[in-house]
């Protein structure tokens, strides 16, 4: 039936001459190349508790995700059913197995996030993050590349992540050390998850001699997740106990600062990381060194140059 639907979509695609294929290629790259930095922009400018919020909903659930990923390690569309054809460049570029969505958990988490935290200040934004939320599951099985039960999943995981991560968060007010608690658990399920994930058994199917998928480029994403919460995990420690950071709302200098913070963010993540580290240390370690540093560098050392560059008068 799922591999039913998709093909119906196809022919639609097909049908209208692929041009609605850019837009929905765009809502999709949007969940995952630049709405992962909302939360640090957050953090940085608008609200810290709800920064906090959004940055450990994301890489909690990354990390989630991740796990189930090489757990069922279930295959895409377009190697269950060679009538299957994804629109672009999906059958080179996917990283990851198919079950469940991490576009669609990604848009989740953020555009969830923010449609809980304006619904009694913005209705009106909370709906048009619901309404992307659909938007960009959808476009996942537009494209041709995830099944409904991975989207509905991926929606899943989003939701109770967002309602886990904010009971926890408000229970745990002013709670030091419970905190401190959970952020050794924390570092021990990130190390629990790299044995996991490293020893495991993956299906090794071939087709004429080739292997069908090879787990270890799978395992890319998941340690790329065991990175960015190991840093979150470090950074936000540190930031608690010996940074302080408070958001300086009155200062001038804060948009601006934000803005270069995002720069130095995207241009590591997407153009000096690949460069060095990831070439350096492999697809696994360097992939979970550059994220770590990434997220280390959002959580601790760009609030200490915020609260030191705004120090003092104008």
């Amino acid at each position: 039936m799922d591999i039913q639907y998709l093909l119906f979509l196809q022919e639609i695609r097909e049908a209208t001459g692929g041009i609605f294929d850019e837009f929905f290629n765009a809502i999709s790259k949007f969940a995952v190349d630049i709405l992962p930095f909302l939360p640090y922009i957050i953090f940085w400018c608008v609200d810290k508790k709800w920064g906090y919020r959004f940055i450990t909903t994301t890489w909690l659930g990354e990390l989630l995700n991740g796990i189930i990923k090489l757990t069922v390690c279930a295959y895409r569309p377009w190697i269950r059913s060679a009538k299957i054809e994804p629109a672009g460049d999906s059958k080179t570029a996917a990283t990851g197995y198919s079950f469940p969505s991490g576009h669609t958990l990604a848009a989740t988490m953020q555009y969830g996030n923010t449609a809980v935290w304006q619904w009694n200040k913005r209705r009106w934004l909370s709906i048009v993050c619901i309404v992307l939320i659909v938007l960009t599951g959808f476009s996942r099985n537009f494209l041709g590349v995830h099944t409904p039960q991975d989207v509905l999943v991926g929606w899943t995981e989003g939701i109770l992540l967002i309602f886990v991560v904010g009971f926890v968060q408000n229970k745990l007010e002013g709670k030091e050390k419970v905190k401190d608690v959970l952020t050794l658990v924390g570092v021990i399920a990130v190390i629990g998850t790299i044995i996991y994930i490293t020893f495991k058994p993956y299906p090794m199917d071939y087709v004429d001699g080739k292997l069908l998928v090879d787990p270890q480029k799978m395992m890319n994403d998941c340690f790329k997740a065991c990175g960015a919460f190991l840093g979150f995990l470090i950074g936000s420690y540190l930031e608690r106990h010996y940074i302080h950071f408070e958001i300086p709302e009155l200062s001038s200098k804060l948009p601006i600062l934000a803005c270069v913070g995002f720069a130095l963010m995207f241009a590591w993540k997407e153009l000096f990381a690949p460069a060095t580290i990831v070439p350096l240390l492999g697809g696994h370690w360097g992939n979970f060194v550059a994220r770590c540093i990434m997220v280390f560098f959002a959580v601790t050392v760009w609030p200490l140059v915020i609260k030191k560059s705004c120090a003092g008068k104008e």
